[in-house]
């Protein structure tokens, strides 16, 4: 029995009734291995008549999933059973990315096949780089980066068989690969650079560091611990449950399409500020109180709901008490910092504020701590990272949650094509009027 199956094995651990103008119908209750029960309602439009109306799908289950589990209420985040501060303390990015994909972590033989793969796929076809000079020179890179890899779907359309589940794993593999590679060269041509390509000799994170960064005219010089602080940040935004931007992917691939334009979908998703760009946000916010002397200021603009203004990068809409991978990433947020001695008045402003409003009531209150997206964009910064890449670099660490859904979802017996319903508020059926009658 496989690990979905477990998780879905006590069907109708109990049942609920419910009754409208006068009819009862009875739903089962599904219990997965942690979380609340869920009600099956799969049948309550055949025998009630009605939907049900849930914006932002808050309390909706659209699938069964073993991948990863969020506890909001408690912090609480696991990889395919293991919790996030025992994977970011001993684990790397490819390590999780294996983990996430097969749903058990590699032993030495398997992790080495697995690295290998992934370092003999980075490498792009040459026709993105006519595809890459097409855009604007000022494109954003993460609209080069839905582009490019939407394209990949030209490239291998024609070898991709759904029902093949090995087809189905090099798909994967291929995207973990190449992501980063893509990632690099969309940055590179938005500033003028030449594209690097990639060395076989180097591991996932310092290999895409070195595209991204390293010039033709001398060697890239870079501190062990920009590697490290990326391998982590990769780690923590490998996976997050069903959020927009998997959902998307699920979405998408519910329709049969090809699994590089459903990873495109999910970069599309991504990009909005009130999700992947959430860190890109807190710098904007950073920018705009300008000074560590302004903060005090700030946290008052904050507290006054008429001000218009918010703190970035604080509070989560799922964790209500605090986000298990902040408190990670502060540390290595703190020793970044430390080892690089970066001299910036933007880190300063963000270390004041930090500072502020964990001593204030009024974010104790509320349990509005600092998130993960606010300690990735200081340490973006601190890395050198433009602002505008930093959702491009979530995108990257994303791709292995996402392809790994996608995996899932080829083989779930329960899998529909994604159809919501809506509550209909326009006009009743009403006569066309000619033109000269209006």
């Amino acid at each position: 029995m496989s690990q979905q199956d477990q998780a879905g094995s006590n069907q109708a651990a109990s049942q609920v009734t419910l009754s409208i103008d006068g009819k009862s119908a009875v739903f089962p209750v599904h219990v997965g291995t942690l979380g609340n029960p869920c009600i099956d309602i799969t049948k309550l439009t055949r025998d009630t008549g009605h939907f049900t109306y849930d914006p932002g799908f808050m309390a909706t289950a659209a699938c069964r999933s073993a991948i990863t589990y969020i506890d909001g209420d408690n912090g609480v985040l696991l990889y395919r059973g293991y919790p996030i501060d025992q994977l970011a303390e001993h684990s790397s990015f490819l390590e999780v990315a294996y983990l996430l994909m097969h749903g058990e972590l590699p032993d030495p033989h398997a992790f080495a096949k697995f690295e290998h793969e992934v370092t003999h796929h980075t490498m792009m076809h040459e026709a993105f780089r006519n595809f890459l000079y097409g855009f604007r020179h000022d494109a954003h890179p993460m609209a080069m980066l839905v582009g490019m890899l939407g394209s990949m779907a030209s490239f291998y359309h024609n070898t991709l068989d759904l029902n093949d589940p090995e087809q189905r794993r090099m798909a994967a593999i291929r995207l973990i690969a190449k992501v980063p590679t893509i990632a690099a060269a969309c940055y590179r041509y938005s500033i003028g650079w030449p594209i690097r390509y990639p060395k076989n000799n180097l591991e996932y994170v310092t290999r895409f560091l070195h595209m991204m960064k390293e010039v033709p005219s001398e060697p890239l010089e870079m501190s062990p611990v920009a590697a490290k602080a990326l391998d982590l940040l990769f780690i923590l935004h490998a996976d997050h449950e069903q959020n927009a931007s998997t959902s998307t992917v699920r979405l998408v691939g519910s329709t049969g399409a090809n699994p590089y334009a459903c990873v495109a979908a999910g970069v599309a998703a991504l990009w909005g500020p009130a999700h992947g760009g959430a860190n890109e946000a807190v710098l904007k916010m950073l920018e705009e109180i300008g000074r560590p002397d302004n903060v005090q200021s700030a946290i008052a603009k904050a507290k006054d709901k008429e001000s218009g203004f918010r703190l970035m990068g604080f509070g989560h809409r799922v964790y209500k008490n605090f986000d298990p991978r902040a408190k990670i990433i502060r540390e290595m947020c703190h020793k970044v910092l430390g080892e690089l001695g970066v001299n910036d008045p933007l880190l300063d402003v963000a270390m004041r504020l930090e500072e502020a409003a964990l001593k204030d009531d009024y974010f104790i209150q509320r349990k509005l701590y600092p998130n993960v997206d606010f300690y990735s964009g200081i340490i973006y910064k601190a890395l050198g990272i433009p602002t505008e890449m930093f959702t491009v670099m979530f995108a990257i660490a994303r791709t292995a949650g996402w392809v790994s859904h996608w995996l899932e979802q080829q083989t779930d017996p329960e899998a529909k094509i994604g159809r919501p319903r809506q509550i209909y508020t326009g006009y009743g059926p009403r006569n066309y009027v000619d033109a000269d009658k209006r």
